[in-house]
């Protein structure tokens, strides 16, 4: 595993704003064969054909909120950039079972339980401490028996506070008491891993 990075600070909404200003699209979710082919592993991977709550941290222009809510009767997206969510809200307008709230986790959180929480390519934008404390927050949010999919880029870029692999393996430690680790999966250049609340 690559050495930890130095402590760094949360990235903040205003980092995210402003890349979305400048660019629509900055990761080229829309057009990107490697992100199509992600997401289809992201879905492929879900154990269930239908979720009943499902909740998405960190929705971004939502291309693929608007495939996960085929899969959930009720998806909750949340994103901390409002010029993202605002984009992500235009994708699925036709899609009504799907709700939109602008939210930095872990300072902000959404109410009630979820059978799924899908975490994508955001947990290496937070310092470990928040890290930490978002993990709490989605155990606590997350139905016994409810799964957590995790899946995030594994290279180095260096304005993010954590490497990818920091990401999941703190959730790792956590197989011990709180989660099962049900599958995995490695790729040139992410990772995903999905677990269920005990």
């Amino acid at each position: 595993m690559n050495q930890p990075k130095p402590p760094m600070k949360s990235l903040q909404p205003q980092y995210f704003n402003d890349l979305y200003t400048a660019d629509e699209d900055p990761w080229q979710f829309e057009t990107s064969e490697y992100e199509a082919n992600k997401y289809a592993n992201t879905l492929a991977a879900l154990p269930k054909q239908r979720y009943r709550s499902a909740l998405e941290i960190g929705c971004s222009i939502g291309v693929l909120t608007s495939r996960l809510a085929e899969r959930c009767d009720s998806l909750f997206s949340i994103d901390a950039s409002e010029v993202a969510l605002n984009r992500a809200i235009k994708r699925c307008q036709h899609q009504p079972h799907v709700k939109f709230q602008l939210m930095q986790v872990p300072l902000d959180y959404p109410q009630g339980t979820f059978d799924l929480t899908l975490v994508s390519e955001v947990g290496y934008y937070l310092s470990r401490d928040d890290l930490r404390k978002a993990q709490k927050l989605i155990l606590e949010h997350l139905e016994s028996g409810g799964h957590l999919l995790l899946v995030h880029w594994t290279l180095y870029a260096e304005d993010y506070p954590l490497w990818g692999d920091e990401v999941h393996d703190s959730f790792m430690e956590l197989t011990d008491s709180h989660l099962r680790h049900l599958h995995g999966q490695r790729e040139d250049q992410y990772r995903l891993d999905l677990f269920e609340r005990v």
